[in-house]
C-alpha cells in the first residue's frame, strides 16, 4: 500500500466508491444536502473545501449527491496528484455524459442537475490548516486522511470547522477491522503489528489508526456537532475481477511491509505472506479468498 501515489489511489478507487455507496444507504443525504444549500444565499454555490484531495475521489462521490451549485476548494501537498486533476476530473464528466471546460487556473463542470466550479492549492496540511484555508468553507471533506492524524490535529481541525460554522464529511478512516476468509493461523499476529505501525507519526503526530472515526466524532460532539457515523468497509472478492486480485496482492504486500517494519524479528510475518502470495497466484484459491477491511464514515453539522 504505497501512501499517496496515483497507480495504489487507481486501484483502491473501485473499492472506495463501493464502500461509500454501502455508507450513503445508511446516511441520511438529501437531508444533509438541503442543509448546505439551505444555508447558501440565493443563487450562491454551496463553499466546499476537501483535504489531502489526491486525484479528487471524494469531490467524485461528494459532488453528485450534494447536486446543485458547488464550488470546490481542492488541497493537497503534492503537486503530482494536483497536476493530474485536469485531466482526470475531464476524463470523469465526460463520461457521464457532462460538459467540462478548463478557464485558467479552474475546471467549470455542467450537467443537467449539477454545477461544478473546481479550483486546486498545494499545501502542507501537516500543520493544522489555518483559518485562511478554511474561510468560506460550508463544508470540510477529507477521505482516507484522519487515520492519519493525531487526536491533537484532529481536535484543532474540528475547532477550525467550527469557527467556519463549516460542516464535515470525512471518510474511509480505517477502524482495525481486518477479516479474511479463508483465515491464517498468523492473520492475528500480522495484523496486531500492522495496527501498531498504523499508529506511528506519519507526519502530524502519532497517527489515530484505527481509533480514527470514533475519536473525530467524539471531538465533533464535544464542539456542539450533530453526527452520523456510518461504515464504509471495502469487500474484496478474489473471485469477482482481477482488480480484487491486484488489490488482494498490494493488501498482503503492504500488511506485510508494515509489519515487518514494526517487528522485524518476527519470522511468522513472512511465512504468512508467502502462503498468502501463493494463494492469489492459484486461481482455484484465489477464486475463494475474501479480505473484509473496516472503514468509517463520518458527516457533522452544526443546527
Amino acid at each position: 500500500m504505497s501512501g499517496f501515489d496515483p497507480a495504489w489511489l487507481a486501484l483502491r478507487e473501485p473499492f472506495d466508491r463501493a464502500a461509500r455507496a454501502a455508507s450513503a444507504s445508511q446516511l441520511d443525504w438529501p437531508a444533509f444536502a438541503a442543509r448546505l444549500h439551505g444555508s447558501c444565499a440565493f443563487g450562491e454555490p454551496v463553499q466546499v473545501t476537501d483535504l489531502g484531495c489526491g486525484t479528487g475521489a471524494s469531490l467524485r462521490e461528494v459532488a453528485p449527491r450534494l447536486g446543485g451549485s458547488q464550488h470546490w476548494h481542492l488541497i493537497d501537498h503534492d503537486m503530482r496528484l494536483l497536476s493530474a486533476l485536469p485531466d482526470v476530473l475531464s476524463a470523469w464528466a465526460m463520461a457521464q455524459g457532462w460538459r467540462a471546460t478548463v478557464d485558467r487556473d479552474r475546471l467549470h463542470i455542467d450537467a443537467p442537475t449539477l454545477r461544478l466550479c473546481v479550483e486546486w492549492r498545494c499545501a502542507d496540511l501537516s500543520a493544522v490548516p489555518d483559518a485562511a484555508l478554511l474561510a468560506g468553507a460550508q463544508l470540510v471533506a477529507a477521505s482516507a486522511l484522519l487515520d492519519l492524524v493525531s487526536a491533537s490535529w484532529t481536535d484543532a481541525l474540528v475547532a477550525r470547522c467550527h469557527a467556519a460554522r463549516a460542516a464535515v464529511c470525512w471518510a474511509l478512516s480505517v477502524d482495525d477491522r481486518v477479516q479474511w476468509h479463508p483465515a491464517d493461523p498468523a492473520d492475528a499476529a500480522v495484523h496486531r503489528h500492522f495496527r501498531a505501525h498504523q499508529r506511528r507519526d506519519k507526519g502530524f503526530g502519532a497517527a489515530l489508526g484505527g481509533d480514527a472515526g470514533v475519536v473525530a466524532a467524539a471531538a465533533l460532539r464535544r464542539a456542539g456537532y450533530d453526527v452520523a457515523v456510518a461504515r464504509s468497509d471495502w469487500a474484496v472478492d478474489g473471485s469477482r475481477s482481477m482488480a480484487d486480485r491486484a488489490l488482494l496482492r498490494e493488501m498482503v504486500d503492504g500488511l506485510a511491509g508494515a509489519a515487518r517494519e514494526q517487528a522485524p524479528d518476527d519470522a511468522a510475518v513472512e511465512t504468512w505472506a508467502a502462503r498468502r502470495r501463493a494463494q492469489i497466484a492459484d486461481p482455484e484459491q484465489a477464486a475463494a479468498l475474501r479480505l473484509q477491511v473496516g472503514h468509517t464514515d463520518v458527516l457533522g453539522w452544526l443546527g
